[in-house]
């Protein structure tokens, strides 16, 4: 998932999927689960937190941002729940999976309800797992079900929408039938993409459907009081949702910022409970120090796209030479200042691999010619390609520019790239900073040279970083195709053969780092800031901070 800022705690977060059988099926889940805080607080029922600025959609089909995917994971819930650790049932109260690993029975509970208090159908999911689908919507995540039979065919090829393998057996049962085994299922079951939404509103409203608590219908534990643009999005508890006696806080406003300065000013007032990871770097190590901010660890990739269809980063060898070209470490000791790690591949530490005790990372290192980047720069082999891509010492070097959202702590880690750049390449780039639906909708569009970029993981597994770059996927922000690359991914989620996943995924991300189509530079961490008595919370290892539970004692 697209993500914002701060950055991989010396904690490495290991997560085991483990589905076999039928009926919930759990994992092995080290996310962080609160019984004490940080800062004084009093007790009440609402809570004011700040997870990102103005969202450019709270659609579940068109979102591709942590923050909204935050605010979606209180208001909407899907058949499995992932707001506790592990994968418990949400709207379905069980499940039965087929010996071969490739379909899946979900059997609805009853009292399940809309905010409206209409009845949640395996139909409402059937219509919007299809709406995903649906080339008209374009979603930017409808790859990710590709592993459902006649999916990709749907989106991508033409097919009919009928021949997909996702159905309303009746009002209480849906099935799904996968092209092969894929472990991570029952958390894409979860996931924001594949909540239920309104056919019967969506046809009646529109793209306007969002924009109002009337037209808004959600089925999680909170349902959309009021939006007041750049200000606040509020939520109250959702008297309908069937488990609202485990909910504690009655209403959760989430502040819209995108000044950490300002949201660090309104944490220490009091004016905000919760900060997560909306603070300036530089006061990251203090506020640590004192006791007043928490390092989370965060399966998450801070990197940089290169436009691949445009000069001068058509050309592998300058692309490889800028990602050369740059101190991790430096960036991560002076300027990130928080417990990160140099990105020295794409998939991050802490996805275990399905034999021994070793992850992904790891497995690459030992085995296929790993690390793939520097801690520190290699100034000489950046200089080399650079030169014979017919830029010498960066003479004749075009102007380009890297752009960045809105935001201290980005713009303080462009400043480092740019000034290493210069230093160890001859190369002056321009940065320049947008507001964030702006800077979106100009990176989706891929108009630009270098942009800011991020991606966590949807579900525990190295597959939720590796189909991104898929030639047909909507998060493919660097527009990079590569044929074999497609070839890889697609067997790997095709197979039922684990070993052959991981090793075809591995293959896969070995090319990814001979093409460089981006630039990775850290592995996240989380800085978190939150009352003392504030408790009940469940920082997941994607990166969704789940309030369902959560009390001031």
């Amino acid at each position: 998932m697209k993500k914002r800022l701060i950055a991989a705690l010396v904690i490495a977060v290991m997560v085991v999927s483990v589905f076999a059988g039928c009926g919930a099926k759990g994992t092995k889940d080290n996310g962080s689960k609160n019984e004490g805080g940080k800062r004084g607080g009093t007790a009440k029922d609402t809570v004011t937190a700040i997870f990102g600025s103005e969202p450019g959609t709270i659609d579940p089909a068109l979102n591709q941002t942590l923050d909204v995917g935050t605010y979606l994971a209180h208001l909407f819930e899907g058949l499995t729940d992932l707001s506790q650790g592990g994968i418990k049932p949400g709207v379905a109260k069980s499940w039965d999976i087929s010996e071969d690993g490739t379909k899946y029975t979900f059997h609805l509970r009853e009292d399940a309800k809309w905010s409206d208090g209409k009845p949640v159908t395996a139909y409402d999911f059937e219509y919007a797992w299809k709406r995903v689908l649906n080339p008209e919507t374009a979603s930017p995540y409808a790859y990710i079900l590709y592993v459902i039979k006649g999916a990709y065919e749907y989106t991508e090829q033409g097919g009919k929408a009928e021949d997909v393998a996702i159905k309303a057996v009746d009002e209480k049962t849906f099935e799904v039938e996968l092209v092969g085994r894929t472990p991570y299922f029952l958390e894409l079951a979860g996931f924001m993409v594949t909540v239920p939404v309104r056919q019967d509103i969506i046809e009646q409203y529109g793209e306007s459907w969002t924009q109002s608590p009337e037209t808004y219908i959600s089925n999680g534990a909170y349902k959309l009081k009021e939006w007041k643009h750049q200000d606040e999005l509020v939520v109250v508890k959702n008297e309908n949702y069937w488990n609202k006696d485990e909910i504690k806080l009655n209403e959760i406003r989430f502040k819209l910022m995108d000044d950490d300065d300002a949201a660090l000013s309104a944490t220490e007032a009091g004016e905000i409970d919760v900060n997560y990871a909306h603070i300036p770097p530089t006061a990251i190590p203090g506020l640590v120090a004192q006791g007043k901010a928490e390092i989370l660890p965060d399966l998450t990739t801070y990197f940089y796209d290169f436009n691949t269809k445009r000069a001068p980063f058509d050309d592998v060898r300058v692309r490889k030479a800028f990602a050369l070209a740059i101190d991790r470490q430096y960036i991560i000791d002076k300027v990130a200042m928080a417990n990160q790690k140099p990105a020295i591949g794409w998939v991050p530490y802490g996805m275990p691999e399905p034999e021994g005790d070793k992850d992904f990372r790891e497995v690459a290192e030992e085995k296929y010619g790993a690390p793939y980047l520097p801690v520190n720069a290699n100034v000489e082999e950046a200089r080399k390609l650079l030169a014979e891509a017919g830029y010498p010492n960066g003479e004749g070097f075009p102007e380009v520019e890297l752009i960045y959202n809105t935001s201290e702590g980005h713009k303080m880690i462009a400043e480092a790239v740019q000034n290493q750049l210069k230093e160890n390449l001859g190369v002056n780039i321009k940065i320049s900073n947008m507001e964030w639906n702006v800077f979106v909708e100009e990176r989706n569009k891929h108009n630009f040279d270098i942009a800011r970029d991020g991606w966590g993981a949807d579900y525990a597994d190295p597959m939720s970083f590796l189909d991104m770059w898929l030639s047909t996927s909507g998060n493919n922000t660097a527009a990079w195709e590569n044929k074999e690359y497609d070839e890889l991914i697609n067997k790997a989620m095709s197979t039922g053969d684990q070993k052959e996943r991981f090793e075809l995924m591995h293959k896969a991300e070995q090319i990814l780092m001979e093409e460089m189509p981006i630039l990775p530079v850290y592995y996240y961490t989380k800085t978190v800031m939150y009352p003392e008595n504030f408790e009940g919370w469940y920082f997941s290892p994607v990166g969704i901070f789940y309030l369902h539970r959560a009390e001031f004692k």
